[in-house]
């Protein structure tokens, strides 16, 4: 859906630019050397932006060296001290996330859009069900899409009676249900582009697959301009995972994309282990390319015909090489290497 764009720190979010992947750091944001080699690692795993918590006046003033050492633009998350949102925007920050109805009242909202303006520094506004005024929660019964929109549009306005839109929004929940509900209202009543994601989805193991409910819903639809997917542990974590669902919804196309069999009864060769390595050894390719590992040569090609090449597995190692609709051709021995070998050998003539 058509959103309005904002510019963070040279990226691009909304207007109808590439789906961008955020994380967030769980390093104490004073401690500048650890800070900046987990936003290192995030960037080197294909994080786009990263946000850092700011809320003390040491982390704003750290803002500066992370900014100047970062290899991504930077958010500042800050909570309920408008006066952290102002030093971290002096200090050089991209974007500040903040909930404009809890850093003391319009005129303060007016300082900071005043500042972020000067800077040319956006603002994501960040509405979760655990933040709903008392007024919106008693007047829908509790939390419900519709009272996280209006929470989230009244803060809109108090920014743009500052003379502020340079605005994403976010409107995230742990049921998928009330956040997948939302962003969609939201769609409906504002052009603000959405940063999506589900709020507090857990550990890799269930979070993973929660999130990619929740954003993958929402993708499909056309909602949402930039996504977090919020996981229990090393944040590094959730740049993979976030890129594999904007891969999985065709919105990401760079780098190899590996298909494989679930296996049966026929299988002659390690699916998995081949499919791991070949995933593995090839994470520096950037030519997008489907590669397919296929258990047995009854189904294997046929099932892989739009795959550019793959290996399907026959009996005692052996198996059948495809590339691009030529005739299989046999092979034998550490079918991995052969397969890495031909994606190598395709990308560098490509290149």
């Amino acid at each position: 859906m058509s959103t309005h764009r904002v510019n963070v720190g040279g990226i691009p979010i909304g207007g109808g630019a590439p789906v961008t992947v955020q994380t967030m750091t769980n390093t104490d944001t004073r401690d500048v050397a650890a800070t900046l080699a987990q936003i290192r690692a995030m960037a080197a795993a294909g994080a786009d932006i990263v946000r850092v918590s700011v809320y003390d006046d040491a982390c704003a003033d750290a803002v500066r060296a992370l900014v100047d050492g970062s290899p991504v633009p930077l958010v500042a998350d800050i909570h309920f001290d408008h006066r952290l949102a102002i030093r971290s925007a002096e200090n050089g920050i991209a974007k500040v996330r903040i909930n404009p109805g809890n850093i003391g009242g319009e005129a303060n909202v007016r300082k900071v859009a005043d500042c972020l303006k000067a800077h040319h520094v956006p603002v994501r506004i960040g509405v979760n069900s655990g933040s709903i005024e008392k007024d919106i929660l008693q007047k829908y019964g509790g939390v419900t899409p519709e009272g996280m929109v209006e929470s989230g549009l009244n803060h809109a306005r108090m920014l743009e009676r500052a003379g502020f839109e340079d605005i994403v929004m976010s409107f995230k929940a742990t049921d998928l249900y009330k956040m997948i509900g939302a962003c969609r209202l939201a769609a409906k009543q504002t052009g603000y582009p959405q940063h999506i994601g589900v709020t507090e989805s857990g550990t890799a193991d269930v979070g993973v697959v929660k999130s990619a409910i929740g954003i993958g819903a929402l993708l499909v639809d056309g909602i949402g301009d930039t996504i977090r997917v919020s996981l229990s542990g090393d944040p590094v974590q959730e740049v993979p995972a976030g890129l594999s669902i904007l891969r999985a919804c065709g919105l990401r196309r760079d780098g190899i994309e590996i298909i494989s069999c679930p296996t049966c009864g026929r299988t002659g060769i390690d699916v998995e282990g081949i499919a791991r390595r070949v995933r593995a050894e090839c994470a520096d390719i950037k030519t997008p390319l489907k590669v397919a590992v296929m258990g047995c040569v009854v189904n294997g090609p046929g099932e892989a015909r739009e795959a550019d090449l793959g290996v399907a597995g026959g009996k005692d190692g052996k198996g059948v090489l495809f590339v691009r609709g030529q005739a299989p051709r046999p092979v034998s021995g550490d079918l991995a290497a052969l397969l890495i070998d031909e994606v190598r050998k395709m990308t560098q003539t490509e290149a």
